[in-house]
């Protein structure tokens, strides 16, 4: 799908999401263009979870708006979801189903014709590297295999904007190492957000960081500028989350 360099492709306004009295996420806003890959970072239960199922319209939100292409999420849901490839962290699958069974259920559930299902399926069953596994039960599978099940989903419409929530969590170095070069893979074409609390997903996957603490953005810039020339990452990290009234925008 063509759109011009620098069109809005994720886009958060405001948004805020409060449960009583407890605010889950406050006042986030930030954009994403086109062809840009971004790591949502941040300590356990800052927000990125909750913000990222604003913006892919799992929840709604308390007050604000998410754009997926241009389109609110709100109000044209359907529309925002042909451009979007959503991996939640330990996202459903059915666990009685193989690998093909499931890919072909939720392509047949988008209306995906059978010629353009099995043109998608010859795609991205090598890419997420599932062929030694099509007819297993997924119930049977590693997790490192259920992730890229989790994945594969994911891509077999062609969305051109991708959100993954920490897409490597539980998975070990060799399947650590696969989902990192399919994800470098994928940023070349695709728009792509992607939640993660580990720093070195940071450095490896994107050009631009922004870091949530206590549902509120402290940190939106390119990965080089998240810490000095005497700091490193995980020195920032602790920085950015021991003093969450700072607040830093280089972007």
């Amino acid at each position: 799908m063509s759109t011009t360099q620098n069109v809005a492709m994720i886009e958060a306004r405001g948004l805020s999401k409060f449960y009583g009295d407890f605010a889950a996420i406050q006042d986030v806003s930030f954009t994403i263009p086109q062809g840009e890959v971004v790591a949502f970072l941040g300590p356990n239960g800052a927000g990125k979870s909750t913000t990222m199922k604003l913006i892919t319209g799992y929840l709604a939100p308390s007050s604000g708006d998410a754009f997926i292409g241009g389109l609110n999420v709100a109000t044209d849901r359907k529309e925002a979801s042909k451009r979007l490839g959503y991996l939640p962290e330990n996202g459903p699958l059915y666990r009685d189903m193989t690998p093909w069974g499931l890919l072909n259920f939720f392509a047949k559930s988008r209306g995906m014709s059978r010629s353009y299902r099995l043109a998608r399926l010859e795609e991205v069953i090598p890419l997420c590297g599932l062929k030694e596994v099509l007819s297993k039960p997924i119930s049977k599978l590693s997790r490192g295999y259920r992730q890229r099940v989790g994945m594969a989903q994911a891509l077999m419409h062609e969305p051109d904007i991708l959100i993954m929530d920490e897409p490597t969590a539980g998975l070990d170095p060799n399947q650590i190492h696969d989902v990192r070069e399919t994800i470098r893979h994928l940023g070349k074409t695709n728009t792509i957000l992607l939640s993660t609390h580990i720093l070195q997903e940071v450095e490896a996957m994107a050009s631009r960081v922004i870091f949530i603490n206590e549902g509120r953005i402290v940190f939106d810039g390119p990965v080089g500028e998240i810490h000095g020339p005497e700091e490193q990452l995980d020195e920032a990290f602790r920085r950015l989350t021991t003093d969450s009234s700072q607040k830093t925008s280089v972007s």
